[in-house]
């Protein structure tokens, strides 16, 4: 597969099929973007494992943390790695090593590693590189297009709260 470029069907299948995403690297700090995926993915629906060796047993986002992928109690959908390129293989080594592979092995803005993904691909795995499932959910829902975002429009005018909070937007079908 040519991990140039996706295609919205393809990020969206995978969006709209994962239940259970594990996030490699995430971290506890309230200013890390990892820390910001765990929070949004969970107030999507996603049954988010935040993975984090120091944190085991910990809580992430409101998220109960584990210190590895093979201490999690439930299968994993989608494993979502927030480390670099260089730390990328053991970690598809540990997901391979799981009874049930992921469905999903997503590799975070900035992250691309060819070797691992062939090797996860020839595995089953669909493979996602440079790419945040976060920003992806929120373009494809719409919701980054609510802020002028996709629009090219970006205004200092407060924007008009919508009564019931944070608004939930589905992916849709293709």
């Amino acid at each position: 597969m040519n991990h140039d470029r996706y295609d919205d069907s393809y990020i969206r299948g995978i969006l709209n099929t994962v239940k259970n995403v594990a996030v490699v690297g995430a971290s506890p700090g309230d200013n890390r973007p990892s820390m910001f995926v765990v929070k949004y993915l969970a107030e999507r629906g996603y049954r988010v494992f935040p993975i984090n060796p120091g944190r085991g047993g910990q809580d992430i986002g409101g998220e109960k943390t584990y210190a590895q992928l093979a201490d999690v109690p439930e299968k994993i959908d989608m494993v979502d790695v927030f480390r670099n390129s260089e730390s990328v293989p053991p970690i598809l080594d540990e997901a391979l090593a799981l009874p049930h592979h992921p469905d999903v092995f997503w590799m975070q803005q900035g992250i691309r590693n060819d070797a691992v993904a062939a090797k996860a691909e020839a595995a089953g795995m669909k493979v996602v590189m440079d790419r945040c499932p976060k920003i992806e959910y929120g373009r494809l829902s719409g919701e980054i297009n609510w802020i002028g975002v996709n629009t090219r429009t970006l205004s200092s005018k407060r924007a008009q709260r919508l009564p019931g909070g944070v608004q939930r937007l589905k992916l849709g079908d293709d």
